[in-house]
């Protein structure tokens, strides 16, 4: 069992900069691929990027590439989505997801792929 809390929302303008953080429970986070998704109101969960378990590979949805970085701190049972150039379409709750994955290197982008989800935390974009 993987418990995720995700931090790091909020309110920033267009053009700015947010650094989500996930810190995970459990003593095999190591051997998980961890993902960041979004949900905007009225639309359905997106994938926004993955790391695989060493964090030697690393995806990103078209509309995020260039801008955010996904990282991980396996000492620290910790992901990171660090999110530049903000954009008012970026506005969305933003979910941390694990799925016990190791040894892949592979992109997992399908949310029914993920096992243990966070609670969100919300970034609002404002133009």
């Amino acid at each position: 069992q993987v418990q995720l809390v995700e931090s790091g929302g909020g309110l920033v303008q267009a053009g700015g900069s947010l650094r989500l953080s996930c810190a995970a429970s459990g003593r095999t986070f190591s051997r998980y691929v961890m993902g960041w998704f979004r949900q905007a109101p009225g639309k359905e969960r997106e994938f926004v990027a993955t790391i695989t378990w060493r964090g030697g590979s690393t995806y990103y949805a078209d509309s995020v590439k260039g801008r955010f970085t996904i990282s991980r701190d396996n000492a620290k049972n910790t992901v990171y989505l660090q999110m530049n150039s903000l954009k008012p379409e970026d506005t969305a709750v933003y979910y941390c997801a694990a799925d016990p994955a190791p040894f892949t290197e592979r992109r997992i982008a399908s949310p029914r792929e993920y096992d243990y989800w966070g609670q969100g935390t919300q970034v609002t974009v404002s133009s």
